[in-house]
């Protein structure tokens, strides 16, 4: 009888361990760092509400609500940034990757906003007032 508890306490620290050394095998692989170079280029931002869906913001003609934004190699922000800026009230100057998203800096290079990554080429963020902005590759 003592045998077999001592043999039921092992297997199970066995698999204890286990499970934390493969789970943290899989996160590591899933939060990859993105080089810079991945990232950089246009793409666009659209500015919306919860309640609406891609095909009636497509449907709306509301150029206020979209603006192309330049992701640039070196990590700054090119055309857009003004656009981007407005949406935020807030200057917006750079730009780094981060394992799960995009980060946008302001002056002082502190994170203003961050866009989580939902799929390949798509990002998302909710600002505090409710409103979504979603960044999409544009298409070359």
């Amino acid at each position: 009888m003592i045998q077999n508890a001592f043999t039921y306490k092992a297997t199970a620290w066995l698999l204890a361990t286990l499970m934390m050394f493969l789970g943290d095998v899989a996160m590591a692989r899933s939060l990859k760092l993105a080089d810079p170079s991945e990232l950089a280029g246009k793409w666009q931002a659209t500015l919306n509400t919860a309640q609406d869906s891609p095909e009636s913001q497509a449907l709306q003609d509301k150029p206020s609500n979209v603006c192309s934004i330049e992701l640039k190699l070196n990590q700054t922000l090119g055309e857009g940034a003004d656009c981007l800026g407005a949406w935020l009230n807030e200057s917006v100057m750079g730009w780094f990757p981060e394992p799960d998203g995009i980060a946008v800096t302001g002056k002082e290079g502190s994170r203003i906003v961050f866009f989580s990554r939902q799929q390949e080429g798509f990002y998302k963020s909710t600002l505090k007032s409710g409103l979504i902005i979603t960044l999409e590759r544009a298409a070359d």
